[in-house]
């Protein structure tokens, strides 16, 4: 309907816009140039009768610029009349007219002599009368087919006018009666839908999931509607699984509280009532060596140390599986922690061992973490005693904490000794509970010191490495979480050289060792013991 409308409109136009090109730039202009024409005609006869009467030359003048203003309105009225005919005819007629009036009259008397009246003025006067008569009526003719050509266009326009205005209001109203159908239609067929589509979504969205959402309306708005029930179909399934695992991961994790009470409950256990027997097994098997020595033999005397040193061992065990067990349960609290601080502290603490194994402990500027100060200090405490513990038998220790930002959220630092070092294949391993590289008769411990120190980094949100790339000793690399406020450490070339100003020779080279076994080491034992390797934690003494 647009389209036809649109059509109609055109066409009107195109023909409004025709008619009033040609009136205004044909009819009328040709109209104009004909009675241009005429009045030019007038002007050479004036001025050839003046000069008939007079024979003065002056009095040709408008006869000579006639003839020229004749050539011009011919050549416009030939070029506006191309397609007219009629009006061509009547042209025609006026020239030939013209043409004898100027043979017989107008050329003849301006060729004569100026100076006196010209007879062949006088003598052809009742001729010229005549002709110049029927030049006037030929050119009122032309006139008069002009003017109803001009007045027929006048007309056209008009009605062509009428018509079009006519044609745009017919088109004004059909738009404005297609308006209100449209409005209505899109109400009933799309917005009454979609307002019901977007009532049911408000419904599901409220919390009715079971609501069901209805498909009407147009085709693309019941495949919306479709897809949104797709949807809504998919989330009602999506939550009964999620209710599912909820209700699943509600007992688990009643059963891990639970579990977490009765590791509790063990904790207790273990550090009062299973620590009691071995002390009193311990204390009466060393009061018996000591009260019935003169009645025992050697064996009876090697046995007993057996015993003493089995007691010993299984309480260090104990305490190292409570230290492990503890980590992310108790003293979980994440604090400022100065490691500044706590290195001292530990190596304080290490002293004696430092001192007998001729260690030299350094170390850069350490900034300011955050974690728990007490799993912490065990990190460290653990790392530093291994590394004096798996020293190399022909040098003396070194061993270097180093420290360098990793990115904008964490420390990371190194403990990096001289020692006889971890092959990488082990590089793994030695991070599993109760792993060991080593017998405990080459170097003691029970494998649970690196898995500590693995289990407080994770619980810190760091990682913790073996760089297979160091040698000779072993480079263990660790990250931790860096405080925002905490500058970057200085360049390495500077570490030591600021270490030494500020600790001085006592901090530069700490002399201690690990304590010292108080219990009898037998020269073998009636079972070997063969867990193996070296011992990926430390002593009970380290912990």
């Amino acid at each position: 309907m647009l389209l036809v409308l649109a059509l109609a409109g055109g066409w009107v136009f195109a023909r409004s816009s025709r008619l009033t090109d040609n009136l205004a730039n044909s009819d009328t202009p040709a109209l104009v140039a004909a009675a241009q024409l005429e009045d030019t005609l007038i002007s050479q006869e004036t001025g050839v009768r003046g000069y008939g009467i007079t024979g003065q030359r002056s009095f040709l003048q408008p006869y000579s610029t006639g003839l020229t203003d004749q050539r011009e309105h011919t050549a416009v009225l030939r070029t506006l009349l191309a397609h007219d005919k009629g009006a061509n005819a009547d042209l025609d007629t006026l020239l030939a007219r013209t043409e004898v009036w100027q043979s017989r009259i107008a050329r003849p008397i301006a060729a004569a002599a100026p100076g006196a009246p010209v007879a062949l003025a006088t003598q052809r006067a009742e001729e010229g009368k005549q002709e110049f008569d029927a030049v006037r009526a030929a050119a009122g003719r032309l006139e008069r087919t002009l003017a109803e050509r001009h007045d027929k266009a006048r007309a056209d326009l008009r009605r062509v006018d009428a018509e079009r205005d006519w044609i745009f209001g017919f088109i004004a109203a059909v738009i404005t009666v297609l308006t209100a159908l449209i409005f209505v239609g899109l109400r009933r067929g799309v917005t009454g839908p979609l307002g019901r589509l977007s009532g049911d979504v408000r419904t599901v969205a409220d919390g009715d999931f079971g609501h069901q959402v209805a498909a009407t309306g147009p085709a693309d708005v019941r495949a919306l509607a479709v897809d949104v029930e797709s949807m809504r179909v998919r989330l009602v399934k999506a939550l009964a699984f999620s209710d599912t695992v909820r209700g699943r991961l509600d007992e688990q994790a009643a059963d891990l509280r639970r579990s977490n009470a009765e590791l509790e409950q063990f904790a207790y256990v273990a550090s009062h009532d299973l620590q009691e027997p071995l002390r009193k097994v311990a204390s009466f098997c060393q009061l018996l060596q000591r009260r019935y020595a003169d009645q025992l033999d050697d064996r009876a005397g090697q046995y007993i140390e057996f015993a003493v040193d089995g007691a010993n061992r299984m309480q260090t065990l104990i305490n190292d599986l409570l230290a492990f067990s503890r980590v992310g349960r108790v003293h979980a609290e994440s604090t400022a922690v100065d490691l500044e601080t706590l290195y001292t502290r530990t190596t304080d603490s290490l002293s004696l061992a430092v001192e007998e194994s001729g260690a030299e402990l350094t170390h850069d500027p350490l900034p300011v973490v955050s974690g728990d100060a007490t799993q912490l200090g065990m990190l460290l405490q653990n790392l530093l005693s291994n590394a004096i513990k798996f020293r190399a038998p022909d040098r003396p220790p070194r061993i270097h904490l180093s420290v360098a930002p990793d990115g904008e959220e964490r420390w990371e630092f190194a403990v990096t000794d001289n020692g006889i070092g971890i092959a990488p294949e082990f590089a793994e391993r030695v991070f599993v509970i109760f792993q060991r590289l080593h017998t405990r008769d080459a170097y003691p411990g029970n494998g649970i010191g690196l898995a500590l120190c693995k289990k407080i980094v994770d619980f810190h949100g760091g990682d913790v490495r073996i760089d297979a790339d160091h040698s000779p000793g072993t480079r263990i690399v660790f990250t931790l979480p860096r405080r925002a406020e905490q500058p970057a450490p200085q360049p390495e070339a500077e570490t030591q050289a600021a270490a030494e100003t500020q600790a001085g020779p006592e901090a530069r080279s700490v002399r201690a060792s690990l304590p010292a076994q108080s219990e009898p080491q037998p020269e073998s034992e009636p079972e070997s013991e063969s867990d193996g390797d070296k011992d990926a934690g430390t002593s009970g003494a380290g912990l």
